[in-house]
């Protein structure tokens, strides 16, 4: 007997629809669940909107396809809330364990690079940063140099039959 192709895949997709059915609210919590609680999801698509915005206008420095990769990554790592500052206080922890590692006559002088203002010129786009910290150093009183003692008149010289200057024996010292 000769069933219709569509009778003999009934069972097959009623299962299918059966198994996607049942995989919704697993799909369900899972969005749910990668939302932070406390997350303003508002705030984090306007930011994702704004960045969108900066990768089309060209203003990021960076490739339009990259840009717009980062973009949305941002947006996916703040809705789960793992976006945030609370980098700063890490960051001012490798600030000082690197400072540490310095001599201790040392360590004063890199905090304050660390921590003072500085002026800032360069950018990534063009290679680099530049950060300048001025650290007043007292002033020491200076010793002066010991200076080797003058001779009381310079060498005599005199010409060589060869063109070159010969030193010219000293005279006897005169006896009065």
């Amino acid at each position: 007997m000769h069933r219709p192709a569509i009778s003999r895949y009934a069972p097959l997709c009623g299962a299918l629809a059966l198994g996607a059915a049942a995989l919704l609210p697993a799909v369900g919590q899972a969005q749910t669940r990668s939302t932070a609680p406390g997350a303003d999801l508002s705030a984090i698509d306007a930011q994702y909107r704004r960045d969108v915005q900066r990768c089309n206008s060209g203003q990021t420095g960076q490739d339009r396809t990259a840009c717009l990769r980062e973009a949305g990554a941002a947006r996916d790592e703040a809705r789960r809330g793992r976006l945030d500052d609370r980098q700063n206080g890490r960051y001012q922890q490798n600030a000082l364990e690197r400072c540490k590692r310095l001599p201790a006559s040392q360590q004063q002088d890199c905090l304050t690079q660390m921590n003072a203002p500085s002026r800032t010129s360069g950018s990534v786009e063009g290679g680099g940063v530049l950060r300048e910290t001025v650290i007043p150093v007292p002033a020491t009183p200076a010793s002066p140099a010991p200076m080797a003692p003058m001779p009381a008149q310079p060498p005599a010289v005199a010409p060589t039959p060869g063109g070159g200057l010969a030193p010219v024996p000293a005279a006897p010292p005169v006896v009065r």
